[in-house]
């Protein structure tokens, strides 16, 4: 069960005393937590890329360069390649049943509408039922728009600039006022034309293109009625584990909430002390509390592994004067989502609840990923076979305490394509030390976050690179305040250097993948495509799904059974 953009300080059991999550903590202190569960990357498209595969998104080209960090548009040509392998499809190789309700957030065709490419069905789960895209506030009106809104003002004010002139040139010819060419006239049309079609059918329809459900591979809802989706979401999680509770099953979860646009659900609206993002939080811990009573009701607790986790952590700048704060906190961590590698962008709650087999109340403190559901679900399946290098390690020796130490003695955070910094857990030692390369620069300056870009970007003058590098130690200084010097760290010299000797032997790998003891991988010896450039992420019109014949796309699910 992944939430999307929930701050670790949102949940009770890590601390919030202002959020009722009874359900959430009840997970916690029936199973084992995480302190220290750490995100591969602040952002959706390259956190769930490396969740879904076991890898730094960067193996999958699932990274940006630029200024565009995430997919965009459905009908984008980037997404998961189908070179890739996901432990849904590990699983299903297993002889389990996979689903998958909610976000997918991974892209969906390649070359032509309907070839689902990068499609859930393509990657494992044998059903999907969810958002393709992703819940953004393009999808309700009035809550203004998500995508590319600088080339969206650009494009309406050349559209006015062409129209205005196209108007002011036949009134100058009809006057007689000055000679203008008819080829002039006829030109300035068609451009007027252009510049409106380029502006109006990518932008001013984006509810349309982006904002659908899908039940498999077929459009089932174009656009979608986002005020019943948490319903419907809902009951497609309880529905796919009563089908599939006499044999194996991996079911992932992965809400709509918390992103924005903030659900107005009746039930939950004005109950939480703090707004509608609270409102919001004490329904995803209502619909986590269903579920949860739909695997005990079935009997299928002692045996079935549940873990709940967010994709990365709370969106800082996202706020408004009338709602007031619409994104998550964070705790005492710095930073937030799109902030590289500050630890409030990426360290997320991490709870495992398995009565038959796992301890309750257990607290982990090791450093752990996202990346490491991906081995721990190919152990528990007993999957033996040669698989690609994995950047997780299998955490079952954690959860059940047969193991004191994380197999992460070094971990690699990203900002898009960027290393951006490093962490290492030396043997023998408690401190957990961070190297921070270059971080992103917040703006205004001294404001906890990139407010007038909404999100942190991760290239040139939005970073400043250090040299000598920040360096922290999360052990005493979780909150990243206080940087060591070599004055105030007796070890100063060595984590530089040993962090830098690591870095290399991670890019070594990045070129020439091996497994873990030095062998040679089954990885595809292909170059791995970047799946973010603008060429696949802008909108195709032969890739759009669609419900009906394009352009008019338009369909409504019945939603009397829910």
């Amino acid at each position: 069960m992944m939430v999307d953009d929930l701050g670790i300080g949102d949940v009770g059991c890590y601390g919030n005393d202002t959020i009722r999550t009874p359900n959430i903590d009840r997970l916690a202190s029936e199973g084992v937590k995480l302190t220290q569960h750490i995100a591969a990357a602040p952002l959706c498209t390259p956190s769930r890329a490396a969740f879904m595969t076991g890898r730094y998104a960067l193996r999958s080209g699932m990274v940006s360069m630029g200024r565009v960090q995430v997919l965009l548009f459905l009908g984008g040509s980037g997404g998961l390649p189908p070179t890739e392998t996901t432990f849904a499809k590990r699983l299903q190789q297993q002889g389990y049943t996979t689903g998958l309700v909610g976000k997918w957030h991974l892209g969906v065709n390649c070359k032509y509408r309907g070839d689902h490419c990068h499609h859930p069905n393509q990657h494992g789960f044998s059903y999907f039922y969810g958002l393709p895209f992703t819940l953004f506030n393009d999808c309700i009106p009035g809550e203004g728009s998500d995508v590319l809104v600088d080339l969206h003002h650009a494009l309406w004010n050349l559209t006015l600039f062409l129209g205005v002139g196209l108007v002011t040139m036949v009134c100058v010819r009809v006057c007689g006022l000055l000679e203008v060419r008819l080829w002039l006239l006829v030109a300035l049309f068609f451009l007027s034309i252009i510049a409106a079609a380029v502006w109006y059918v990518p932008f001013m329809l984006l509810p349309t293109w982006n904002c659908i459900i899908m039940r498999n591979q077929e459009v089932i809802e174009q656009p979608m009625t986002v005020e019943t989706l948490p319903q419907r979401l809902l009951g497609e999680a309880q529905n796919f584990i009563k089908r599939n509770a006499d044999h194996p099953f991996l079911l992932f979860f992965s809400l709509a909430h918390i992103h924005t646009p903030l659900f107005k659900t009746p039930a939950f609206a004005g109950k939480s002390r703090h707004g509608c993002y609270g409102d919001n939080l004490e329904e995803v811990d209502w619909i986590i509390g269903k579920v949860t009573e739909t695997v005990d009701s079935l009997g299928l607790a002692n045996n079935t592994l549940m873990y709940f986790t967010s994709d990365h952590g709370g969106h800082l700048e996202d706020s408004d004067s009338l709602i007031g704060q619409k994104g998550g906190w964070n705790s005492i961590y710095k930073g937030g989502k799109a902030m590289g590698g500050w630890e409030g962008g990426i360290r997320v709650p991490g709870i495992f609840r398995w009565p038959g087999r796992l301890a309750a109340g257990r607290v982990v403190d090791e450093p752990t990923s996202l990346m490491d559901l991906y081995p721990t679900l190919k152990y528990l399946a007993k999957d033996t076979q040669p698989d690609r290098y994995l950047d997780g390690y299998n955490l079952m020796p954690l959860l059940e305490g047969k193991a004191v130490r994380s197999e992460h003695e070094f971990m690699f955070h990203y900002c898009g394509i960027y290393l951006n910094a490093v962490r290492w857990h030396p043997p023998g030692s408690d401190s957990i030390f961070k190297v921070h390369y270059f971080t992103p620069n917040f703006s205004p300056p001294g404001a906890g976050g990139c407010y007038d870009t909404k999100v942190c970007l991760c290239h040139g003058d939005h970073v400043t690179h250090h040299n000598p590098p920040l360096l922290y130690d999360l052990f005493h200084d979780p909150s990243e305040s206080r940087p060591l010097t070599p004055d105030t760290e007796p070890r100063y010299a060595e984590i530089l250097e040993e962090t830098g000797k690591a870095v290399e032997k991670h890019k070594r790998t990045l070129t020439n993948e091996q497994t873990p003891d030095g062998s040679p991988s089954q990885a595809n010896t292909d170059v791995v495509q970047n799946q973010m450039t603008w060429e696949k992420i802008l909108w195709r019109p032969w890739l759009q799904p669609c419900c009906g014949t394009f352009p008019f796309c338009g369909c409504k699910e019945d939603t009397t059974h829910f």
